[in-house]
């Protein structure tokens, strides 16, 4: 092998940048903290992420004539045709009829299979806000309202008008590292690069790619990386003076452990006739399916996994890309759903989305802007199928409308959280740590989780 220090060996290798994403000492990635109160079953929560701000009010669209009739006032050359939307049956109707947006089929049928709740007119807030209160600067509202990047901190972080480090996966994480700590994986993982979502004070999240752990390059079968593997792994072993030479090869050495056992977990996976859709979303739930599959393997007990896909920051193009855009999100939820029940644990599993914002109801001639409040989804067997919150009227200058189009939120997201939390187990006494501002809020409950 040719003359190489070991620090251009390090950056070679990539383990630098694998390693930060390493979990405890313990078991590859053990939390670190002694077994208390195991719990006796299963549980995962799969947030996908619609990056860029879904225009939800064109995703569930109300089809009762005098309700589609403000609607395509205010959609303008925007609005779904009324025939093409596809119905639901919400088990509890509130006078109107609502459709899907028409590209959504498979989310149709899971939803009047009472496998979908969703959620209306939410959206980050600190407390119950009104249009007055909003227009006279009363209420206490989270700071850069409309920006993609607060916002999108907003629903990770649950942090309201404060400043928080850490996010509210992250902090679901910490409250259950006693009772989690026999785990082979950490409880939070990321496909979707690292996440102020699942930032937390005492564990880490691992992060991995769309399809597994990202391979060390230099690493391989043949024999020049072998004996590259075999360098490096001299390397890492090594006795150093240095307590940061010490620590950084601790890190190092967990990390190629962690890629190892994750990626040889992910091969072993049964084989299964679920097939998904190609698309980057697709792809990473159907490494989270494969990981589901070999829980026991692991030795996990509760997982809360991150995805993403982009392209809903629609100012332009909208009525072309919509359809693909919704249509992707549906087929891949649709086939998530499938292979959690071919697996055998479909009421175990639950996903859900979060965006940045809805867009307003106004059209700029080819798109939208930034909004506020919107509609969320979740899905699976644990879910209680229906219609929650508050559907808003989609008038133009009506009671949640600041300007545009743009909607105060009658549901919070802290609420949503919570509710899922629940049914992850978190206790109540707990659920301020999760949720800061629920406190705030008449329903902790949203009810939608079984």
């Amino acid at each position: 092998m040719a003359a190489f220090n070991r620090r251009q060996f390090l950056k070679a290798t990539g383990a630098g940048a694998a390693a930060a994403f390493a979990s405890y000492p313990g078991g590859a990635f053990a939390q670190g903290v002694g077994m208390t109160a195991p719990f006796n079953d299963y549980k995962a929560l799969v947030c996908v992420f619609l990056f860029g701000g879904n225009d939800s009010y064109n995703m569930l669209v109300p089809r009762s004539n005098a309700e589609y009739g403000v609607y395509a006032a205010s959609r303008q050359n925007l609005a779904i045709s009324q025939t093409d939307l596809l119905p639901i049956t919400p088990q509890t109707p509130d006078g109107a009829a609502y459709g899907l947006h028409p590209s959504m089929g498979g989310l149709q049928g899971l939803f009047n299979s009472n496998r979908v709740a969703l959620v209306s007119n939410m959206g980050p807030l600190v407390e119950p806000t009104t249009r007055d209160q909003y227009l006279s600067g009363a209420a206490t509202l989270p700071p850069q309202l409309f920006s993609h990047n607060d916002q999108m901190d907003q629903w990770h972080t649950l942090k309201g008008a404060n400043v928080s480090k850490t996010g509210w996966a992250g902090r679901v994480a910490d409250l259950i590292q006693l009772n989690v700590a026999g785990q082979q994986m950490a409880t939070n993982a990321s496909l979707f690069g690292s996440s102020l979502f699942q930032s937390a004070n005492d564990t880490i999240a691992y992060v991995m790619g769309p399809g597994g752990p990202i391979p060390f390059d230099g690493f391989g079968d043949t024999t020049p990386f072998l004996e590259q593997r075999q360098a490096f792994a001299n390397i890492i072993g090594a006795d150093y003076d240095s307590i940061y030479e010490r620590g950084y090869a601790e890190i190092q050495r967990r990390a190629v452990a962690s890629a190892d056992l994750v990626s040889n977990a992910i091969a072993n996976a049964p084989v299964r006739n679920t097939v998904f859709p190609q698309s980057v979303l697709g792809r990473q739930l159907q490494t989270i399916a494969q990981l589901i599959d070999v829980r026991d393997d692991l030795q996990m007990q509760r997982q809360i996994f991150f995805v993403g896909t982009g392209g809903f920051d629609s100012h332009d193009d909208q009525n072309i890309n919509q359809p693909g855009l919704l249509g992707g999100v549906s087929e891949a939820l649709t086939a998530f759903y499938n292979a959690t029940v071919e697996i055998g644990m479909a009421d175990s599993v639950t996903s859900f989305t979060q965006s940045d914002f809805a867009r307003t109801l106004t059209s700029n001639g080819d798109g939208t802007d930034h909004a506020w409040g919107g509609i969320q989804l979740a899905v699976g067997d644990a879910v209680n199928g229906d219609m929650y919150g508050t559907y808003p009227s989609l008038q133009i200058g009506g009671s949640n409308d600041v300007g545009g189009g743009r909607l105060i939120p009658t549901t919070s997201a802290d609420q949503y959280a919570a509710t899922l939390a629940k049914w992850f187990g978190i206790d109540d006494a707990d659920m301020s740590s999760v949720a800061p501002n629920l406190d705030n809020f008449v329903q902790r409950d949203l009810g939608f989780m079984l």
